[in-house]
């Protein structure tokens, strides 16, 4: 019998024509195996049990990271038939073709390169940069495809003959291990101090002795480089963020072993899945007790650790040694991953340089996840996550999405499947935008998408919604605009392939709305194709504009004027850090001056935050909010919460959530309240937001008679609002929030995709 078939999926760098070989011998069939740009293809002769079995036992027995879309039997033609095939053959790639290739994201060290790393007696004994076809960089060091070595940036560097004979041997580990290297033929690191003078001696024991004395290091790795400093020594970490210019937000770490990790926090079995797992992220931990220095996580109950991933962490971390690992950029730019550019713009943060003569062809950074109700809930989707496809339903158009303004990703589609980017960052920074518009070129390139309709977000100044305006005209096609928080939903839809009615729950600090205003306090009836907003959040004005989100004062003091008048003067006065010229700020709104509207739930957390006195400013995106938790987390072992006062009022077909009776309650009862009893107000607020999200989603269910609800928006990181509202919703409601795709904005440009797709459906059959 012969058969021919062809292979798509993620089929490319994780091993699969060395596994398809042996499955060949295996099952004495001859023929051969080839990359191509649409995926691997082969052909096989031999008994027809024989090849059936070998059919089978590719999806059955296929390599870990293999994501197989599809086996298609293709035709065979006249040639090929003609042809006596003697033996099994791994074939070169042909060039040429339209390329329809998954790409493997990178893949952290195997277990079996970890143990040939630390084997005296093994030849790649305490080497750098080890991997196999099981294991090690792969979208970070693709240039071009097929995934063949001269299309990497491992492929100036020629394999020594001992690496040679095992790439082309079929029964070694190594057998077409594209990045295949040792001490004698591949990559070096070296080390420098921040002159930029080579430091002699062996750089990673070198750089190992000063991460130890105290020094900040930064270090190359897969996808950029990291600051790395040791996490026990309180001045090292003090220092790096008096250098880095990041004063409160935590750091994460990275620990030598899950023996070590498990001491510094409680980890179930999800969590040390995910932790242990090929992807490698940073995992968010509840702290088990302090013994780190205080400053790498002040005040906060969770701590952020990641395993070592790269054989350099190896080689760096003793199983009980623990790492600040930061990304390593200056704030609001992108993580550095060029020698020049580290050095150029960390010098005045890192005393040491450990570096390596290995291009990374695009940076990827750090993919941070936590567990809640024992799902993955991604936070930032990146190494190890990126670009791996998700799977679309009826997507025959090609549409380029743009994503939104912060925590932007992009989206481009094809073939039933979608390709969301890896985390890039907020636009509004230059550096940031200049690399969005260069990996944007480098997916439509590397995966041959063509748009043929471009979706972006309805803000009119957003920079990526901008840029998709200019490129609709540019290109003359369609350009599908996209509320911002019904791409929220249809994000989660998408990904759990949901094509009927949902209320739509969107928290979020920001997006703009149909009538002008900013929203963020959204409750929709939704589909794929449009929204009818349901109910939303008072609007408030944002005194100062954006400095609000920022200044949680602002709102704060609005607020308290609007409650209580002339007596909300010593209410206003425990704001921590409120300007003291107050009272203009409250005239300027007052009179709409710099004032926009805001339905946003973000903003209501922020406004909390600072009328219980926990923060008034935010030195990092969000800080208000995630204080608020942190304080209502410090009473949950013991205290439950109570419901506080608030209205739902009816207005036309839209219900009006009234939050001024929930913010007098607070402001109140915490004029002389302890830490404890502000504690337990912070608790309260969380269980009546939850409250206020059943009683608005039984109303709206209760008129439409929707069950699904999908909860999505920036919010919901919340663990406390999240996991309480969900204990809520899930007796009576079929609830969905996002598993492959961050819950905040870094999902949002595959909701774009979806609404562009179901529009364009719908015109098309018109």
């Amino acid at each position: 019998m012969l058969k021919k078939f062809r292979i798509t999926g993620i089929v490319q760098g994780v091993g699969f024509r060395p596994f398809v070989y042996r499955l060949a011998k295996e099952n004495n069939l001859n023929g051969y195996v080839y990359n191509d740009s649409e995926g691997v293809v082969s052909l096989v002769k031999g008994e027809k049990e024989s090849v059936e079995e070998f059919k089978k036992n590719l999806i059955s027995k296929a390599p870990s990271m293999a994501v197989i879309s599809e086996i298609i039997e293709q035709e065979i033609n006249e040639a090929e038939r003609e042809k006596e095939y003697n033996s099994f053959l791994i074939m070169p790639s042909p060039q040429g073709g339209e390329r329809q290739v998954f790409i493997s994201p990178d893949i952290a060290t195997c277990q079996e390169c970890v143990e040939e790393l630390k084997n005296p007696n093994d030849r790649r004994y305490r080497y750098p940069f080890i991997n196999c076809t099981n294991c090690g960089p792969r979208y970070s060091i693709i240039e071009n495809i097929p995934y063949d070595r001269p299309n990497t940036t491992m492929g100036k560097f020629k394999m020594c003959p001992r690496c040679q004979s095992e790439y082309e041997n079929p029964s070694d580990r190594r057998f077409h291990a594209q990045p295949d290297a040792c001490s004698e033929c591949g990559p070096h690191y070296f080390l420098k101090d921040n002159s930029g003078t080579e430091i002699k001696g062996n750089p990673v024991e070198k750089a190992k002795e000063f991460l130890k004395a105290g020094a900040i290091v930064a270090i190359k790795g897969i996808g950029g480089y990291h600051l790395a400093c040791n996490a026990n020594d309180e001045n090292a970490v003090n220092i790096l963020r008096k250098r880095k210019h990041r004063e409160a937000k935590p750091l994460a770490v990275m620990t030598g072993s899950l023996l070590k990790a498990r001491e510094l926090c409680e980890i179930n079995a999800d969590e040390e899945k995910l932790l242990t797992s090929s992807t490698a992220p940073v995992v968010l931990l509840k702290k088990r007790k302090e013994i780190l220095a205080p400053s790498v996580a002040p005040n906060n109950p969770y701590l952020g650790i990641m395993l070592p991933y790269a054989p350099v962490h190896y080689l760096l971390l003793d199983e009980n040694d623990v790492l600040v690992m930061t990304s390593g950029n200056i704030s609001q730019e992108p993580i550095a991953y060029k020698d020049d550019e580290a050095f150029s713009k960390l010098k005045n943060i890192a005393d040491y340089f450990l570096g390596h003569n290995r291009e990374i062809a695009y940076r990827v950074d750090d993919s941070v996840v936590r567990v809640i109700d024992g799902k993955q809930l991604i936070l930032r989707r990146s190494r190890g996550m990126a670009p791996a496809p998700i799977e679309l339903k009826n997507s025959r158009i090609s549409v380029l999405s743009a994503g939104a303004e912060l925590k932007n990703t992009f989206c481009l589609n094809k073939n039933n499947v979608a390709f969301v980017s890896e985390h890039i960052g907020d636009l509004a920074n230059l550096p940031i935008y200049d690399s969005y518009k260069k990996i944007l070129a480098h997916y439509e390139d590397i995966f041959s998408i063509h748009p043929k309709a471009i979706a972006c977000d309805l803000h009119p100044s957003y920079f990526a919604s901008s840029y998709a305006r200019q490129l609709a005209k540019e290109k003359d096609i369609p350009l599908i605009e996209v509320q911002h928080h019904h791409a929220h939903i249809t994000s989660v839809m998408a990904e759990k392939h949901i094509d009927e009615k949902v209320i739509g729950v969107a928290f979020d600090g920001t997006g703009y709305g149909t009538d002008g205003a900013v929203w963020g306090g959204e409750f929709l009836a939704a589909d794929l194709e449009n929204f009818s907003r349901k109910a939303h959040f008072t609007y408030l004005p944002l005194p100062g504009g954006d400095k609000a989100a920022k200044e949680p004062w602002r709102q704060a003091v609005f607020v308290l004027d609007k409650i209580f008048g002339r007596d909300a003067k010593d209410k206003i006065e425990k704001i921590p850090n409120a300007d003291k010229n107050w009272k203009l700020l409250l005239q300027a709104a007052k009179a709409g001056i710099n004032a926009p509207l805001t339905s946003s739930a973000g903003r209501i957390f922020d406004t909390a935050s600072a009328i219980l006195g926990i923060c008034g400013r935010n030195s990092y995106e969000g800080q208000a909010a995630v204080m608020l938790e942190l304080m209502a987390c410090s009473v949950e072992a013991y205290y439950k919460g109570n419901v506080l006062p608030y209205e739902i009022k009816d207005n036309e077909e839209i219900s009006i959530i009234n939050i001024l009776p929930l913010m007098k309650f607070l402001a109140e009862e915490n004029i002389s309240a302890t830490k404890e009893k502000t504690a337990e107000l912070a608790m309260d607020f969380h269980v009546t937001m939850a409250d206020i999200i059943l009683k608005t989603v039984n109303k709206i269910s209760g008129e439409t008679g929707i069950k699904t609800i999908v909860l999505s928006g920036g919010v919901f990181q919340n663990r406390l609002l999240l996991t309480k509202t969900l204990e809520l919703l899930n007796d009576k409601y079929k609830v969905l929030i996002p598993e492959k795709l961050p819950i905040n904005d870094g999902g949002l440009s595959l909701g774009q995709t979806a609404v562009a797709l179901k529009r364009l459906e719908s015109s098309l059959c018109v």
